[in-house]
């Protein structure tokens, strides 16, 4: 597995995302979880993604099973600050100084871990000053509790108030071939100031693998999605076709065209595809070694430009807490 850096913080070029492993994409199964996570360690991927939110607690616990005899091969990253939503419905987020102590203590707990290596701060509430929350972070640091800082869908203003406070190593934020908002801005900003980037769904929350549910059921939250309903759909998975096509020609599978296209974009750019099966965990890892040309670049933009992607990421309570 190749390395990358995050600022000075080095890891795999792609990581792993642990989300769905205990919620949002369909039934779980916490020890061929387990299995996967060991798997990745084994092909060398060492960036884990969680956050307290995901299975409210499961999720983290569950890594830090999984982890439990081999926290060195990790480099162990964990979100903080939200604080629970209804499908579709308003993000309620918390970023005062004494959640960020608390959250931060419960996510130990549950790790089962000394230190985090990368805490990011899951969305911004512009009612707490982002210097506050920062600062905050930055005693967890000189506490010894987190060794790294991030920051999730944040703004590029609020991105350079945050470092100018303490360094930021990483911003993760949707990223992908189907959405593509970041690269209009953040990844200069990012760029510019030596933040890594870390994008998730990195693969359009399969859109692009052309291994779609014909239908999503009440455990998968895409059906919630206005990207995943209607006639957005419609016009989704005919995109998604070309990269389909294009993957042909090159002899690779689609979402190792999505992740070698992310891959490109910049050296410091660190994808975290989530899987809950091996194989796919295998597909991805191999997108490594798939090295695309200008040209090839050029007709992969071509077939898939900028805002083709019909319907937002997320319903209108979702939209409202990133970019802030």
């Amino acid at each position: 597995m190749q390395k990358r850096t995050l600022r000075d913080l080095e890891v795999s070029a792609l990581g792993l995302g642990c989300m769905g492993m205990s919620e949002v994409y369909g039934p779980i199964d916490d020890d061929e979880s387990v299995r996967v996570i060991h798997r990745a360690l084994d092909l060398g991927v060492t960036l884990l993604d969680t956050a307290d939110l995901y299975g409210d607690g499961h999720n983290e616990t569950l890594v830090g099973r999984a982890i439990k005899d081999r926290r060195d091969e990790v480099v162990l990253a964990t979100k903080f600050a939200i604080l629970g939503a209804s499908r579709g419905g308003t993000v309620r987020v918390d970023n005062s100084p004494e959640y960020v102590r608390a959250a931060a203590d419960a996510s130990l707990r549950r790790l089962g871990v000394d230190v985090i290596d990368l805490y990011y701060v899951h969305r911004r509430n512009p009612e707490t000053p982002i210097e506050d929350t920062i600062g905050a972070m930055a005693e967890l640091v000189r506490a010894g509790k987190v060794r790294h800082l991030g920051m999730s869908e944040v703004s590029s203003e609020t991105l350079r108030q945050a470092n100018a406070v303490h360094p930021i190593t990483a911003l993760q934020s949707e990223f992908s071939l189907f959405n593509r908002e970041l690269a209009n801005d953040q990844l200069k900003v990012c760029a510019e100031l030596g933040i890594g980037v870390v994008p998730y769904s990195p693969v359009g929350r399969g859109l692009l693998t052309g291994q779609l549910p014909t239908e999503f059921g009440a455990d998968d939250f895409r059906g919630g999605l206005p990207q995943f309903q209607g006639e957005n759909l419609t016009r989704n998975i005919a995109l998604a076709q070309r990269v389909q096509d294009l993957a042909k020609t090159l002899g690779v599978t689609p979402v190792q065209v999505a992740l070698a296209w992310l891959l490109a974009q910049d050296e410091h750019v660190v994808p975290i595809p989530g899987t809950k099966r091996r194989k796919y965990l295998e597909e991805n890892a191999a997108a490594v070694d798939v090295e695309l040309t200008a040209d090839q670049l050029a007709e992969i933009d071509s077939a898939v430009p900028s805002g083709a992607v019909a319907g937002d990421r997320y319903g209108p309570g979702g939209m409202a807490a990133v970019n802030r």
